[in-house]
This record gives C-alpha cells, structure tokens and sequence, in this order.
C-alpha cells in the first residue's frame, strides 16, 4: 500500500505509543521491575514521531510533539522528581538529588533519541531551543530552582564537618557541584551566585574563628604549621569536590585570615616569633614563613621589616656593648670589627637559605648595618673602625683583599669583609662618606 493511501495518524494514537515507551523508560531508570526494551519497541517509537512528523499538512504534528517532549519533563520533574527529593533531609537529600539528576539526565538522552527527528528538522528551521536543551530547563525551573538554597546549606554543613575532622562522602558532593555548574547551562553564574558565595563568605568566618583562636593558644611555629596544612586542605577540596575556579579565591581568604591580618602579632610574638626563631636558628620554621609569605602579594615586606629591626637591634646591642667599654676604657676596636663581620655573615646565611636569597632581604639586611654602622664609637662610626682596622695592615696596598684573605684560607671572602674592601676603596681612597659606603653593603 502506497503512503499516500495511509491514514495520517493522530496526535491521539502517536500520544498512546509514546506515553507507554516514557512509563518503561521511567521504570528501568528508577529501577523498578520491567522487562528490558526489545530493539523493535525502539524503532517503532522512532517510527511513530517521524511519522506524524512527515505528514503532509494539516496532519504534521511536529509542533505538537514538541511540546509533549517538554510537557513529560515537567511533568515528571513536578510530581517526581520534586517531591521525592524535598521529603529527604541533610545528606539523604543530596543522595536524594544525585539520584534524580542521574535519572533525569538519562531520559534526556533517551528521550532526545525517540524525538530525534525533531531535533534534526523542526527545531532547526524554527530555531527553537534543542531538546536536550528543554530537558535541563525543566529541571532547572521545576527541581533546581526550589531545592539548591537547602542543598548548598547542607553542603557547607558536611565541609564544616570536613574542616573539623570528620569523614564526608567527597564524590557525592562534587556530583552535587556539577549539578550547580551543569543547570548554569553553559554559565558559571548558577554555581557562583547559588553556592560559591556563601561558601567563601562561610571560610572567611571559619579562618577568622581559627585564627583568634590558634594566635592566642599557639607558638609562631605551631601556628605557621596549622596554616600551611589549612592551605593544604583547602586546595585538596578544590581538586575533590569544588570547581577549578574557587581556588585562588578559596586561597585567598584564607590567605588573609590566617597569615595577612595576624601578621604583625605572630611576627613579634615575644617568645616564638622571628626574632626567636632567628635567635634560636630555627631554619626550618624561617624557611617555612618564607614559603606562607612569598605567597601573598607583598606579603613578604612585615616579615622582611622584622628581619630588619631585629639585625638593627642586634648591631646596636654590640654598638652598646663597644661603648661600654669605652667608658671603662677597655674597648678593643679588632675585637668589635670581628664581631660585626661575624654578625653580617650570620644574617646573610639567613637571607640565602631560609629566604632565597630575595632582594627584600638584602635590602633589609643593607639598611640594618647602616643604622649601627655609622653610630660612633670612640670617636669614629663602626664603618670607620672596618676601614681603619684593614688599612693599617697595608696602608700602601690597593690589592685590598689579599690583606685578610691569609686569615682565612681557602676561603671565599664573606660580605662583610668585602664590606671593608669597598669601604676602604671609596671612603679613604676615593672619599666617599660612610653613609654610601654601608649602602654597598
């Protein structure tokens, strides 16, 4: 029999074929009893809409299909999809929803299959939304829009349980998160105004709690520690659960709770802090707030600054001490020469292993020993001393290093006795004040 002697079929009969393939889809996707579909039920499906798709008009019903294919998801989104997951709580809701977004995503697929014809022709020509595309719009506007205030409440909740110890269900939240991103359609506005806001708003209480909490209970060297494993924790989650774009500002807050406004107390801290540490040689704990702070933008200039006005507090104590002994008339000027040169090579090893070798550092180190360095003694600052002190041993010499280089063999010079080289060649030879000399230093 030709086609042009078929009667057209209804959009009554096609609604029948089809309404009965949806409940069998429905039925094996939740997992409920129902026989396997046979490959002939597939291709009559997809027989009967491209049928009533290619009838002549007045009886193509491709409009009428269409919206059938968007009324099953609403339906089913309205009076399935929604009530199952609101009458769950806490994580049983995200289980819940994980559920039904699974399923949901299923028959999309499916679906768009039996409708294919629609896709290909129809919904071309009148450059209408794809059926996938009304699929995920159905359970945006009836499932996602109602649901994701209370979903990302528990979410912070089970990542406050994280941060404190306890086992969470990681995969469970990351498909959850995917579902944020996912009912962005193609934007990432849902995740960031729906859960990454008040995610970071929440960290930013969380740190503030800990910090107040950890700079009042902790050493310098304990609380550094806390923080480097919270910044380590932190970014963890990004790789487990949350969106690669949460962590620079996950870090960031973080960043100014932990280490940025508690830097000023947890630098001086009277018994742990830098000065300690450096008094101390505690070269792993000044490496490791080397590392926090090279982090941050600028976050490197407080602990450079303490650097500096401990050196300077340091050089001044023996500045003190030469004047003392002044006063008593015992001051011996190559003993303190050599107690500076050993300060400054000291302080350097400091700048070249613990903070790799930055020019804050430097810089911090230079400025101290021109403080003290030009304070007098005897009559002559302590730069003068340095000169004085390498110029009589050859006061005809302008090979100025090979005067203390036999004092120690096979050795390269240390700073501080190339410091007396430049200061001789520029103050007594050339006539350079102190002040610029020191600033070679």
């Amino acid at each position: 029999m030709s086609r042009e002697n078929v009667k057209p079929m209804t959009m009554d009969q096609g609604s029948d074929l089809i309404d009965a393939a949806v409940t069998k889809l429905k039925r094996i996707l939740e997992g409920k009893p129902e026989p396997a579909s046979e490959s002939h039920e597939y291709v009559r499906n997809y027989t009967a809409v491209y049928n009533m798709c290619t009838q002549k008009p007045p009886d193509d019903l491709s409009q009428q299909l269409y919206d059938k294919y968007g009324g099953i998801f609403e339906d089913y989104d309205k009076h399935t999809v929604l009530p199952s997951i609101m009458e769950k709580h806490d994580e049983y809701m995200l289980r819940e929803l994980s559920r039904m977004w699974d399923i949901h995503k299923d028959m999309v697929r499916w679906l768009s299959r039996f409708f294919f014809y629609l896709d290909r022709y129809f919904i071309t020509r009148r450059s209408l939304p794809s059926l996938t595309e009304v699929g995920m719009t159905c359970f945006r506007d009836h499932v996602y829009n109602n649901v994701h205030f209370n979903v990302k409440q528990v979410i912070i909740a089970l990542i406050h349980k994280e941060r404190e110890g306890q086992q969470i269900d990681s995969a469970l939240l990351k498909n959850i998160l995917d579902l944020f991103v996912q009912n962005g359609m193609g934007s990432m506005e849902r995740y960031e105004d729906d859960f990454e806001m008040f995610f970071l708003q929440e960290t930013a209480f969380y740190y503030s709690r800990r910090s107040s909490s950890w700079i009042l209970e902790d050493s310098c060297p304990e609380y550094m520690i806390k923080s480097e494993e919270a910044l380590k924790k932190e970014k963890e989650r990004v790789t487990h659960y949350l969106h690669s774009t949460t962590e620079p500002k996950l870090v960031e807050i973080v960043q100014t709770h932990l280490l940025v406004l508690v830097a000023k107390p947890l630098l001086e801290k009277e018994s742990s802090g830098i000065s300690a540490l450096l008094r101390d040689d505690k070269m792993d704990d000044l490496s490791r707030m080397y590392r926090l702070y090279h982090a941050i933008p600028k976050g490197l200039e407080p602990v450079a600054e303490a650097f500096r006005l401990h050196v300077t507090s340091e050089g001044n104590a023996l500045i003190k001490q030469a004047e003392d002994a002044a006063t008593s008339g015992s001051v011996e000027e190559q003993v303190l020469v050599r107690k500076i040169i050993d300060l400054h090579d000291k302080y350097m090893a400091y700048v070249t292993d613990c903070f790799q070798n930055h020019t804050l550092f430097h810089k911090a180190l230079k400025e101290a020993f021109e403080i003290f360095c030009n304070k007098k003694v005897t009559g002559s600052s302590s730069a003068e001393l340095l000169a004085t002190y390498t110029f009589n041993k050859n006061p005809l010499s302008l090979s100025l290093e090979r005067n203390l280089s036999p004092q120690f063999p096979d050795q390269n010079l240390s700073q501080g006795r190339r410091f007396c080289f430049v200061f001789i060649s520029r103050s007594l030879i050339e006539g350079v004040p102190a002040r610029s000399c020191c600033c070679l230093f």
